[in-house]
C-alpha cells in the first residue's frame, strides 16, 4: 500500500504551566481530528514552553479548507486568546505568545508544496489575527534563515542573565518592528507578540543536560558546537538555564541525516570536559520522522476502523 503525502507542523507556544491555556491550543487542534493528528505534545516546564507536533495529508495544501491549514489557524487563535506574553517568563528564548511554526514535508511530499501551506497560513494569521509575521525557509521569496530573521528581531538576548520575560523591547509600546514582517501590522502588541513562520526539509531538535548552574560556561560550549562558532557543520546551539542549577546544550540539527546526535553528544562532553563539567545524556523533543509518519498511519486506521 502506497503511502499518501504528508505534511507536519511543529508549533510552539510560549507557555508550559497553565492547563487551562494548553487545553483550549489542543482542543483547537482536536477539533479537525482525524484529518489532522496531533502526534506529540512536548512540555518543558523550565522553559515555560511547549512544543506540539501536527500531521496531515497534502492533497491540496492552499485550499482554504485544507485540514492542516485551518488546525494551525485555529490552534494560533486559541493561544493568543489565553497566553498572554507580556506575563510569561521562561529560560528559552520567544518571540511572540505563538512563537514559532515550521512546516515540512514527509513521506515523498514537495517542499514547495509545503512552503506554499506555510505563506497561506502565514498570510491567514498576520490578516486575520493582526499579528507581524515573518517567513523562513522555502517559505520566504529570498530563502531567509530562521536564525537569521530571529538574530534581527533580538530572539538570543535575554532580559536578564538567564532568562526572558514579559514582552520583547521592540514590542512593549506597540513601536514599530526593527524588520518589516511578510504578513500582518508592522507593530505588535506586548501581549502577542511576533510570529516566525517556515517551512524546510526535517529538522531534529537535540538538547544535552549539562550538570552547572554556569550558564556563561555553557554558553562557550554552545558557540562551539554550532556551525557559527566553527563547529558542526548544520548544527545550531544555544546554551541555556534548564531546571533548578542546570543547564543545557539546546540544538537543532538541520541536516540530521549528515550531522546527528551522537556527534553532537560527543562534542558537547569533549568540550564540556575542557570545562570542568559533568555532561548528561541527550535527548529528542519529538520522535523521528518515520515514527511520526508511523503514528499518523496507526491514527489514521483506528479512525476508519
Amino acid at each position: 500500500m502506497l503511502r499518501p503525502m504528508l505534511a507536519c507542523c511543529k508549533l510552539y507556544v510560549s507557555e508550559g504551566r497553565s492547563a487551562a491555556a494548553l487545553r483550549a491550543v489542543e482542543q483547537a487542534a482536536r477539533r479537525h481530528h482525524p484529518a489532522v493528528a496531533l502526534v506529540n505534545t512536548f512540555v518543558d516546564d523550565a522553559y515555560n514552553r511547549v512544543g506540539y507536533t501536527l500531521v496531515s495529508r497534502l492533497p491540496d495544501p492552499v485550499a482554504p479548507a485544507a485540514p492542516l491549514r485551518r488546525a494551525v489557524f485555529g490552534m494560533v487563535e486559541a493561544a493568543l486568546g489565553a497566553i498572554d506574553l507580556g506575563a510569561h517568563a521562561g529560560a528559552h528564548p520567544r518571540l511572540g505568545a505563538v512563537d514559532h511554526v515550521c512546516f515540512h514535508p514527509l513521506a515523498g511530499s514537495p517542499l514547495r508544496d509545503v512552503a506554499a501551506l506555510a505563506a497561506a497560513v502565514a498570510a491567514d494569521i498576520g490578516d486575520g489575527l493582526r499579528v507581524p509575521t515573518y517567513l523562513y525557509g522555502a517559505a520566504h521569496r529570498e530563502g531567509r534563515t530562521l536564525a537569521a530573521i530571529r538574530r534581527q528581531l533580538g530572539y538570543f538576548k535575554p532580559q536578564s542573565s538567564a532568562e526572558w520575560h514579559g514582552p520583547l523591547t521592540v514590542t512593549a509600546d506597540a513601536t514599530a518592528l526593527p524588520v518589516a514582517p511578510d504578513a500582518g501590522p508592522d507593530a505588535a502588541s506586548a501581549s502577542k507578540g511576533v510570529l516566525v513562520l517556515g517551512a524546510t526539509a526535517w529538522v531534529d531538535n537535540y538538547n544535552v543536560p549539562v550538570r552547572t548552574a554556569d550558564v556563561e560556561a555553557v554558553r562557550r560550549v554552545a558557540r562551539r558546537v554550532s556551525e557559527r562558532g566553527g563547529g558542526l557543520r548544520s548544527v545550531q546551539a544555544m546554551g541555556l538555564a534548564h531546571g533548578d542549577g542546570g543547564a543545557e546544550v539546546a540544538c537543532n540539527l538541520l541536516d540530521p541525516g549528515s550531522v546527528g546526535a551522537e556527534e553532537v553528544q560527543g562534542m558537547v562532553e569533549r568540550l564540556a570536559g575542557e570545562e570542568g563539567l559533568a555532561v548528561g545524556e541527550g535527548y529528542f523533543t519529538d520522535f523521528s520522522q518515520e515514527k511520526i509518519v508511523e503514528l499518523y498511519m496507526e491514527k489514521s486506521a483506528q479512525a476508519e476502523a
